[in-house]
């Protein structure tokens, strides 16, 4: 018996003592490995086909490439598994899943590095929400000047308007002189400017809130954090 023949039937023979009850094995090398090969050179298989039969050989056929496959010894005994060849879906999914767990892990990490500056950097609620408060009037005093001066370009505007509705486009009279260059321009910039701080109103307004829901979230975290540290 040729090395080859003597191996497979080593392996034959210790897979049914291994794997009794199993269904019916074919012992069915696909490819024979080269006489110039030492033995031991040539991997040896086993998978299972789609009738449940199991195999052996130094190759996989292709239909079984996405299979999983125990790799033998020359007795016959397990010592390793390959995955089967993917298909571009599941690349795209183990791609996709691997993506998302490293995102997860920086989402963690990040959490933690949080956790540890609030803990750093408050001793206690009472801190947190002082520093809030002095955000929020530093905050609140913007608002206010913001208002204010939106009123005084709201009345400046008015005065404006009524200066240009004795011209045209702005006057009904079909007789009225065209608005000057001067007039226009005055009224035009008006404008733009009361947009302009309209905007810096409401994003002031929305930096508030977030302001207020930032530190919210702080002390609910900071509150967790201490109650589940230990006691000294």
């Amino acid at each position: 018996m040729n090395p080859a023949a003597f191996r497979l039937a080593a392996v034959a023979m210790a897979i049914t003592l291994c794997f009794p009850g199993t269904g019916a094995l074919a012992a069915t090398p696909q490819r024979k490995p080269p006489a110039s090969r030492a033995a031991g050179d040539t991997k040896t298989y086993r998978w299972v086909d789609k009738d449940g039969v199991v195999h052996f050989g130094d190759t996989v056929p292709p239909e079984y490439a996405t299979s999983q496959k125990q790799i033998l010894n020359d007795y016959g005994v397990p010592i390793a598994s390959e995955d089967g060849a993917r298909t571009a879906e599941q690349a795209a999914a183990a791609k996709t899943a691997a993506r998302k767990a490293a995102e997860e892990k920086q989402k963690a990490i990040l959490s933690a590095r949080r956790d540890q500056v609030l803990l750093d950097t408050y001793l206690s609620v009472a801190e947190i929400e002082a520093l809030r408060d002095r955000r929020i009037e530093l905050i609140d005093t913007q608002i206010k000047v913001t208002e204010n001066y939106l009123q005084g370009l709201r009345d400046i505007l008015q005065k404006v308007q009524a200066e240009a509705a004795g011209f045209k486009p702005y006057s009904p009279d079909p007789g009225a002189p065209a608005i000057d260059e001067r007039l226009a321009k005055e009224l035009s910039n008006t404008m733009d400017s009361i947009k302009l701080y309209e905007k810096n109103l409401v994003d002031t307004r929305n930096r508030k809130a977030d302001v207020l829901g930032q530190f919210g979230a702080d002390i609910t975290r900071f509150r967790e954090l201490k109650a589940a540290a230990p006691q000294d």
